[in-house]
């Protein structure tokens, strides 16, 4: 049997964007060309822009398509630096293109994080008020490794009395949180495609019409910010994976179903990051003391079972996580864990396999250490 769950990382296309790329294999043209199949090439590209706009509650004429969300992510931060003198007050749990970006920037602090992942939001207050450059607040809606959701309506709320803007990296929560730019007043928001069922290569960056960027890549293309013949395709397959993206349909059944067979039935384990109740309803992140992460999701994925031990940004590093270090875990238990991303659509029957081979991989890998 093969059961995947990494969906944290990438997810399959559905069978709707599938069929509409077919549609679409034989439209080569340049979407720049001013002859009529460059003009139907370019309409592909606008149906999409205002697809995505209605898709986040903003307007089309602020929504660029970049190459993915790690590119969008460096836009915004990058871009906007170059226009302004600003502090950047950052999430220390944020995704590696937002940590690498910053490290490379002046007057940038990270900002506080409890054992949960929790930005301590007194401690931003307190910051807010003593800084001199224009804050410019940078944080992830979510964590996609441990789970954790920020409560992203009040950071914005008092990074805006101090005059500052905020960027909110979206993709490790727009799979299922839905978001609404106009509603939390967000400055710039970032994300993915390939998180919704869509190809990868295409990143979205909203930005309010206020907010000026210098370009990443320079050309004429996506309002001269990010340069490039435009992939009409991966942005095709986003604008048709949002046009009917339901997230009425989203339950954290399937990973709390997981999670009571782990506490009942695997001793010594525990949940990484915020409880159940504060955390992406299809995270699992759990620690199996006593055993390597990596083994585990070796062993596992012989048995036909797709798990990470962590983002994916960080594979192959055997650098600890910078999220785990971050939240303070101890070093004894920061390489014993395993992340599970749920699609939701799972059966009864993968899940109790999953389960069964789960305890049984777990118990072999400690046998062998004793």
């Amino acid at each position: 049997m093969q059961v995947y769950l990494d969906n944290a990382a990438t997810t399959k296309l559905t069978p709707q964007v599938k069929q509409y790329i077919i549609k679409l294999l034989d439209r080569f043209y340049n979407p720049s060309s001013l002859y009529q199949s460059g003009v139907d090439a370019r309409q592909v590209i606008e149906q999409a822009r205002k697809n995505v706009a209605k898709f986040i509650n903003g307007e089309s004429d602020n929504i660029i398509f970049t190459s993915g969300g790690s590119a969008s992510n460096t836009l915004s931060i990058k871009g906007y630096i170059q226009k302004h003198d600003c502090c950047i007050l950052y999430s220390p749990i944020a995704h590696k293109s937002i940590l690498k970006c910053v490290e490379s920037c002046k007057n940038a602090i990270p900002l506080e994080v409890d054992s949960n992942g929790f930005i301590d939001i007194d401690k931003l207050d307190k910051l807010l008020n003593v800084i001199y450059y224009k804050p410019f607040v940078v944080v992830d809606y979510s964590n996609s490794e441990i789970g954790t959701i920020q409560d992203v309506k009040h950071i914005i709320e008092i990074t805006h009395s101090y005059d500052g803007i905020v960027m909110l990296d979206c993709t490790g929560s727009i799979p299922t949180i839905p978001l609404d730019v106009k509603a939390l007043d967000v400055d710039m928001a970032v994300f993915s495609s390939h998180k919704l069922g869509a190809l990868k290569g295409c990143g979205v960056l909203y930005k309010k019409p206020s907010i000026e960027l210098e370009p990443l890549v320079y050309g004429s293309q996506e309002q001269g910010l990010f340069g490039g013949t435009e992939a009409v395709i991966n942005i095709a397959s986003l604008g048709k994976a949002v046009e009917n993206y339901n997230y009425s349909s989203i339950s954290s059944k399937n990973r709390d179903y997981v999670y009571d067979y782990i506490i009942k039935e695997i001793p010594d384990s525990y949940l990484v990051g915020s409880p159940l109740e504060h955390r992406l309803p299809h995270n699992l992140y759990m620690c199996f003391k006593g055993v390597q992460g990596e083994s585990l999701m070796i062993l596992l994925d012989m048995n036909g079972i797709q798990v990470s031990t962590g983002s994916a940004c960080n594979s192959g590093n055997p650098q600890p996580s910078s999220t785990l270090t971050a939240i303070g875990m101890g070093k004894e238990d920061i390489n014993s864990c395993i992340r599970m991303t749920f699609s939701g659509n799972e059966t009864k029957e993968e899940l109790s396999y999953v389960c069964s081979k789960l305890k049984e991989c777990v118990e072999r890998l400690r046998d062998f250490s004793k």
